[in-house]
């Protein structure tokens, strides 16, 4: 994995100086690694429909998950959803401190709470005493669009001063009530606000975890890009414990977009990785239909390697004998290398097929 510290190799990443919470048995912030998060889109009063995505999403990498707690119906559901998931749950709460209060009391690994819409500070300490009691962990999420009246009334803030002042406020009466157990997430939809935001929390609360992401993003495709733009900057300088990459989509879609993103960062690595050149006039095979059906199989392949499919002989060679294997594309053919050397030419229509066995007998 890349070191991403400062040129002298010795100061300390932000990350690696926040006070450690354990979410469950997965550890969020001390230098921990940053872990990948999502949330259901089950109603949580359906238990089994809930506890099977909740497997396909830790099948796809996801550490921890969040339930939405709408009502007091959903609190039986809860507690079977966490009894039998195979990772840690965290309930998510808006507006009635109660809620999260049962919820503690019935098995979630951690809370999610904006305390600026739980109401008095009264109700807060209940939950913060619940939570103590339970010995887990509290995420105080501030979000854009529910800040605390009187801060967003003030013209002489920016948005991101504004979660910054609300997130601290919250922060230090957490600390006064002697809870330190926090994750602090303050989310809004634009990227140079997450930035800007992240940095300066980062900045004033050094020992508190960060939970990143860009909160309403859009859908696949304008989601994808803008949570990418944000968290990639935040990543890179240290800044960030924990992440969920919201997106208008299934939560299916949310989970591998995360690890693409720790891996394009050379931070984490849980399965291969595609590296395929952009195609132009000079390729003399079907390249992107080749790589194509490389990414489509490699989604069977467990083993964290790099692969690579490149389309001509400018950058081609070099590229696969950087990547643990590869195929350089020549008139109709390929190259199969591994480890930076040469096996064997192969025909166009065989290039797919050959460099599998070879993944397969090398790496499985």
């Amino acid at each position: 994995m890349i070191d991403l510290r400062t040129s002298a190799g010795t100061s300390a990443l932000p990350r690696e100086l926040t006070h450690q919470v354990h979410v469950g048995k997965v550890a969020v912030g001390g230098g921990a690694p940053v872990s990948v998060q999502s949330m259901c889109t089950t109603k949580t009063t359906d238990p089994v429909s809930t506890l099977a995505q909740i497997s396909e999403l830790a099948q796809l990498g996801c550490e921890i998950v969040r339930v939405a707690i709408p009502h007091a119906d959903a609190l039986d559901g809860f507690a079977e959803t966490c009894a039998g998931s195979p990772i840690p749950v965290v309930a998510d709460i808006h507006f009635d401190h109660k809620l999260a209060i049962e919820a503690a009391r019935r098995g979630a690994s951690g809370l999610r709470i904006n305390p600026g819409n739980i109401g008095s500070f009264d109700r807060v300490d209940a939950v913060i005493d619940a939570a103590g009691e339970a010995g887990i962990p509290i995420r105080i999420g501030v979000n854009a669009g529910s800040l605390d009246k009187d801060i967003d009334a003030r013209d002489d803030l920016t948005q991101p001063q504004k979660l910054v002042q609300s997130a601290v406020s919250f922060v230090r009466h957490f600390e006064e009530r002697g809870f330190s157990d926090i994750v602090l997430s303050a989310k809004v939809h634009d990227v140079p606000s997450t930035i800007l935001t992240n940095r300066e929390l980062s900045r004033v609360l050094p020992h508190v975890p960060l939970h990143l992401g860009v909160t309403e993003a859009g859908t696949v495709r304008q989601g994808t890009v803008k949570n990418v733009s944000a968290l990639s900057v935040l990543l890179s300088e240290g800044i960030g414990d924990t992440m969920r990459l919201s997106l208008t989509a299934p939560p299916q879609e949310e989970v591998p977009v995360a690890w693409e993103l720790l891996q394009s960062l050379g931070m984490r690595r849980r399965t291969p990785e595609l590296v395929s050149c952009p195609t132009c006039g000079r390729c003399q095979v079907n390249l992107i239909e080749i790589a194509n059906e490389v990414e489509r199989r490699l989604q069977t392949v467990s083993a964290p390697i790099s692969v690579a499919v490149m389309g001509c002989v400018v950058n081609g060679p070099g590229e696969a004998r950087g990547a643990d294997i590869g195929v350089a594309c020549g008139r109709g053919t390929g190259l199969l290398i591994a480890g930076g050397e040469t096996l064997r030419k192969v025909p166009e229509e065989r290039i797919v097929d050959e460099l599998f066995e070879e993944i397969h007998e090398r790496f499985e």
